[in-house]
C-alpha cells in the first residue's frame, strides 16, 4: 500500500538539512557553558542556530531563548500573568490564560486589550490566520513559522513561541523570541544558561537541527513553494466539495495557512474518519495531535459556533512541501468513497 502523510500540522518529517546539522553537532564534545576550546565550539553551534532562527523569523536584534518545546515556551511566557486568550488556542496556551476573548464564525478573534492578551498567528486545526494587534503580549507562532512570511520585528507582539518540529526540525526543541530587554523570570533555575531565563545545559544537537531547518524553511518560503501547496490544497477541496455537497470547510472564508483543510461532516465522527483513512493509507487527524485520544469535540470549532455534532465530525488534512497532486487526489477520492459508505450504513 502506498501511504501518504497528510498530517504536517502535527509534525513534519525531518529535513535533510536538519539531519546533517544534527549529525555534525554530535561530534562536538564540549558543554556550551565551558570556556575551553571544546566548550566554545559547542557554544558557536548554539549561537549559529540562534542567528539562523532570527534571520528566518525576521527577529534580528531580538532575544531568542531555547526551550524543550513550544509547550514549555508557553508555560515560561504565560504562567502567572493572567492573560486573556480565546478557546481556539492550543491546549498548552489555554492552560495558562483566561479563555474569554470572542471568536467569530470565521475563526477570527477580537482583542480589546492587547497588552493583557495572547493570540496565535494561525490555528492548527482550521488554518485560520489572525491579524495580530500592536502591543500584543504573547503570540503562539508555531504553525505560521515556515509557512507564512513572518517578520517578528513587525508583528507587534512582545513575545512569540516557536517549535522546530513544525518546520522540518527535530522534536524536543523550541524557542521563545522576545523584544530585547523584555523581563522573563526563569522557571527552571540553576545555571545562567540562555541569558538567565532557562537553566540547564543546552540541547546542542537539537538546536543545531532547529537552526538548519529554519534556514531551509525560509528558502522554501522565499522560492514560493507554499504558494504551490495552497494551489494543491484548493484543488483537493474542489474535488471534495464537488463530490459531497454537504461538506463544509471550516474557516474557508478567512485567510488560512496554505496547507490546511478542516473538513466538517456532522454525524460522522472525526476519530472514525481518521481510522478509516489510516487503513486506506492516509495519515490525517481529527484535530491537534496533543488532544488526540481525548474523545471530545473540537473546542476550536465550538468556539466558532459549530454545534457538538459538527465539532465532533471534523477531519484535519495538512499538506507538506513535498505532498503531491497524486496524493491529494487519491485522498479525496478515497474520502468520498468512505463518505458514501457511511451514508449508506446510516440510511
Amino acid at each position: 500500500m502506498m501511504r501518504a502523510y497528510l498530517d504536517h500540522n502535527a509534525t513534519t518529517p525531518l529535513r535533510a538539512e536538519a539531519r546533517e546539522g544534527m549529525i555534525a553537532a554530535m561530534d562536538v564534545a564540549g558543554n556550551p557553558s565551558s570556556v575551553h576550546a571544546e566548550g566554545r565550539g559547542a557554544k558557536a553551534l548554539v549561537e549559529k542556530a540562534r542567528g539562523q532562527i532570527a534571520a528566518a523569523l525576521g527577529a534580528e536584534g531580538a532575544d531568542i531563548v531555547f526551550v524543550s518545546s513550544a509547550t514549555e515556551g508557553a508555560a515560561l511566557a504565560l504562567a502567572g500573568r493572567g492573560l486573556h486568550g480565546a478557546d481556539i488556542e492550543h491546549d498548552a496556551v489555554l492552560a495558562w490564560v483566561d479563555a474569554d476573548l470572542k471568536v467569530d464564525q470565521g475563526g477570527l478573534v477580537e482583542v480589546s486589550d492587547p497588552q493583557a492578551s495572547t493570540l496565535q498567528i494561525a490555528n492548527s486545526e482550521t488554518g485560520v490566520v489572525q491579524s495580530l494587534p500592536d502591543g500584543l503580549a504573547v503570540s503562539d507562532l508555531t504553525q505560521g513559522f515556515g509557512k507564512l512570511p513572518l517578520a517578528f520585528n513587525w508583528l507587534g507582539s512582545q513575545m512569540g513561541i516557536v517549535s522546530a518540529h513544525k518546520l522540518g526540525g527535530p522534536k524536543g526543541i523550541g524557542a521563545i523570541v522576545m523584544r530585547r530587554g523584555t523581563e522573563l523570570p526563569a522557571q527552571l533555575r540553576g545555571g545562567g544558561q540562555e541569558m538567565g531565563r532557562r537553566a540547564g545545559t543546552e540541547n546542542v544537537i537539537g538546536i543545531a537541527g532547529f537552526g538548519a531547518a529554519a534556514e531551509a524553511a525560509a528558502r522554501d518560503l522565499a522560492a514560493g513553494l507554499w504558494e504551490d501547496v495552497a494551489a494543491r490544497r484548493d484543488r483537493m477541496e474542489a474535488i471534495l466539495l464537488d463530490g459531497e455537497p454537504g461538506l463544509e470547510i471550516a474557516g474557508a472564508g478567512a485567510k488560512r495557512l496554505p496547507n490546511t483543510s478542516c473538513l466538517v461532516t456532522p454525524g460522522w465522527k472525526g476519530e472514525t474518519q481518521v481510522m478509516q483513512m489510516d487503513l486506506a493509507g492516509f495519515a490525517v487527524s481529527a484535530g491537534s495531535a496533543c488532544s488526540s485520544g481525548k474523545l471530545r469535540a473540537s473546542n476550536v470549532l465550538r468556539a466558532m459556533g459549530y454545534d457538538e455534532a459538527a465539532a465532533a465530525g471534523a477531519l484535519r488534512v495538512s499538506l507538506g512541501p513535498l505532498t503531491t497532486d497524486d496524493e491529494t487526489e487519491r485522498f479525496a477520492m478515497k474520502w468520498l468513497a468512505q463518505r458514501r459508505k457511511h451514508q449508506a450504513r446510516a440510511a
